[in-house]
């Protein structure tokens, strides 16, 4: 299979894609009712679409193609209200959080799509373990070079997207000490972390040609790299986020990823190399862990210092492009959280230092996202 034409796309448009946890409302645990929700849904008119996803206790919302995050947070909010009206009717809940505190992956259930049982089929137990919920953002891009010059720029701040839409402390019932353990089961399957070093359409075609004739991949779908080139969209796709507990928070963390691409695009601070991957996997291990109290080094410089400093130091940077693309409320929302909580994986933490109920948790949590 070849690899395509890159498709046109306006650039720096974004699109949001949501997976959240469908949950009961006797005990909260994860529910398999996908199918149904999805009936329910068949007549909604929405500005984007909903589908399912791997385990039937997974949905994913996505957004149209949205120019600014005002468009994105009126999108989102439009779906989340229909999707939460529906579940009612089915007496189940809906939420954010990047894993189920307590939900265990042997009983989840596949949903009956062909592509799905080929996940399973190769992956085996790692395709039930894949019950987690993450947001994935879109970046236009006018051409598939730029493409790749923005993907890796945008690399150097993967450790900064964890952590600040770390959300997942909880799995199986135990904190892990992570604040995004959900990472660690993305990091399980063989074609994920990070994408090579070109910086050439015609370069990332030679190196899909060669992976195609292994055998090893069909499309771009196979690759779960934490940012990969979406050549059917014209887009680049940012992986890592953790699904927030807000529509709020989804919203502004893609006004985020957007004026880092409007100042990456436009100032070029500096110039993405191979060498700017040599503490990647080190960085992205800190944000995992110890979220915005992570340690980051930068990888011109070899400068160390904590990545709360380094986003708000990024965060003054983008205020113009924040400007220029009515991002100021985005901004404005990611500061206020760093000067509050902090992230999602410190609020749930706070929820179950109170209340020693992991199931109390996730109630709070649907509260959260109904906006409530």
């Amino acid at each position: 299979m070849s690899l395509g034409a890159f498709a046109d796309s306006r650039s720096l448009t974004m699109g949001v894609e949501l997976e959240l946890q469908i949950v009961n409302h006797h005990d909260y645990d994860l529910a398999p009712a996908s199918g149904d929700l999805l009936r329910l849904m068949e007549k909604v008119k929405l500005p984007g679409v909903v589908t399912p996803e791997i385990t039937e206790s997974m949905i994913e919302l996505c957004t149209g193609i949205c120019v600014d995050h005002a468009q994105v947070l009126a999108e989102l909010t439009e779906t989340r209200d229909a999707l939460v009206a529906r579940a009612d009717k089915l007496n189940i809940g809906l939420c954010g959080g990047g894993t189920h505190p307590f939900q265990h992956w042997s009983e989840r259930r596949i949903y009956d799509k062909p592509r799905f049982h080929e996940i399973s089929a190769l992956y085996g137990y790692l395709s039930k373990q894949f019950t987690i919920f993450g947001q994935h953002v879109h970046i236009g891009c006018p051409g598939p070079d730029q493409a790749l010059v923005l993907l890796h720029g945008l690399s150097r701040f993967i450790p900064h997207f964890i952590a600040l839409s770390a959300s997942s402390p909880f799995v199986q019932g135990t904190d892990t000490g992570f604040d995004s353990a959900r990472l660690n089961s993305v990091f399980a399957f063989p074609l994920s972390g990070r994408a090579p070093f070109v910086n050439r359409w015609e370069d990332f075609g030679v190196f899909f040609d060669k992976m195609t004739r292994t055998g090893v991949v069909k499309s771009m779908k196979d690759f779960y790299w934490d940012i990969r080139p979406k050549p059917e969209y014209g887009t680049i796709e940012v992986r890592v986020l953790d699904t927030p507990l807000t529509i709020e928070k989804a919203a502004a963390l893609a006004g985020y990823v957007q004026c880092l691409a409007r100042w990456l695009r436009i100032e070029k601070p500096f110039e993405p190399a191979e060498d700017d991957y040599l503490p990647y996997t080190f960085n992205r291990f800190q944000a995992c862990r110890f979220g915005l109290d992570g340690t980051f080094v930068d990888p011109k410089t070899g400068e160390h210092r904590t990545l709360r400093d380094d986003i708000e130091s990024t965060l003054k940077a983008l205020e113009i492009h924040a400007m220029e693309l009515k991002a100021e409320g985005a901004i404005a929302l990611i500061r206020s959280e760093l000067a509050g909580f902090g992230n999602d994986a410190a609020w749930l933490r706070s929820i179950q230092a109170k209340e020693n109920l992991l199931p109390e948790v996730v109630r709070r949590q649907c509260l959260r996202w109904a906006g409530h």
